[in-house]
């Protein structure tokens, strides 16, 4: 498994007086002499660099003999930089709030060091594919091609109402004590995992109990799992990551002054946007509605009961092959 490296944050990224802060990633591959081939692969919303690793490999998609790929860890997410991790002052519900357009700062600057000056794609899922948006706006010239897999230029009013529920699920344990908590508040916890579980699927998931190809015999039982998962995250973790998701707009760029339209007719990369059509919160119909102001963009939506979790990577063997698919072709396309 390739090593787990760390970068310092600095510039205008997130960062802080007292404690060092840091982007954790992993690298794949080797950059060629031209220093184009690379492939940038961010994390999604309690994912990390081991699970983009799904998609990673030899002959895959994302071939390590072809392409120079590099997965930086979301910050606030638990890998790089974030509440459970960083030592006072910066611990827990003191860690500083964080933008996707930071995050995509500190990836610059990393990306920087490590001598690339092309990147050939840009991929993501989810907050992944959140972030991949912002790369197009934030470098608009270095940024060849990107894939947008359930996500949209701006965190939707429903998809930030979506996200106050199940925060508030959280936040209501007794124990969380506005993020001071001593031992884990395993409460809020489980009832944030059980919302979000509603959410994570489609109706049709449900109806047709969809559930039992995972695994589970019962509804319930599929719950019990998401419970136990959530149950392996830090709290203030969860809300920190959370809030880079609710405040996501690539109009929040210097450049832009929030003007999302703005923001999106300035992008230069060719931009494939690819939505799962039963996904509950990165809605397609706004994925289509900003096809009007892209310039060199393709809808790639497809259908799958799965709903959001469909494209998470490796999950699911028909929609994984879709996904490497759409990958090598975007790839072997002219920009």
């Amino acid at each position: 498994m390739p090593a787990l490296n760390t970068f310092p944050i600095a510039g205008d990224g997130i960062t802080s007086n007292a404690v060092e802060l840091y982007i954790a990633y992993t690298t794949h591959g080797r950059l060629n002499h031209a220093a184009d081939n690379a492939i940038v692969f961010p994390t999604y919303y309690t994912g990390t660099h081991t699970d983009n690793e799904r998609l990673i490999g030899p002959g895959r998609a994302l071939d390590t003999d072809k392409y120079f790929i590099v997965v930086p860890n979301l910050i606030g997410n638990g890998v790089s930089s974030s509440p459970g991790n960083t030592p006072p002052p910066c611990s827990g519900a003191d860690f500083p709030a964080a933008t996707i357009h930071q995050n995509i700062v500190a990836q610059y600057q990393l990306l920087e060091s490590l001598g690339v000056n092309k990147i050939k794609l840009v991929v993501g899922w989810s907050m992944g594919g959140l972030q991949a948006y912002h790369w197009c706006v934030h470098r608009p010239t270095m940024v060849e091609r990107a894939l947008i897999i359930c996500a949209t230029a701006k965190t939707s009013t429903h998809n930030h109402v979506f996200l106050e529920g199940v925060k508030a699920a959280l936040t209501a344990d007794q124990n969380f004590n506005n993020g001071n908590y001593h031992t884990p508040p395993v409460t809020g916890l489980k009832a944030f995992a059980r919302v979000y579980a509603g959410w994570a699927y489609s109706q049709e998931f449900y109806r047709n109990r969809k559930y039992n190809d995972l695994g589970f015999e019962t509804a319930e039982a599929l719950l019990q799992d998401w419970e136990n998962d959530h149950l392996t995250h830090d709290a203030n973790d969860l809300l920190c990551a959370l809030n880079t998701w609710q405040t996501a707009d690539i109009g929040n760029h210097h450049d832009h002054n929030g003007n999302t339209i703005a923001a999106l007719k300035s992008i230069q990369s060719k931009i494939w946007l690819m939505p799962c059509e039963q996904d509950l919160y990165f809605r397609h119909e706004d994925n289509r509605a900003e096809l009007n102001h892209l310039s060199n963009a393709e809808y790639r939506g497809y259908q799958s009961v799965f709903g959001h979790c469909s494209a998470g990577p490796g999950r699911f063997k028909e929609e994984t092959a879709l996904i490497e698919a759409t990958i090598t072709e975007l790839l072997n396309s002219p920009v």
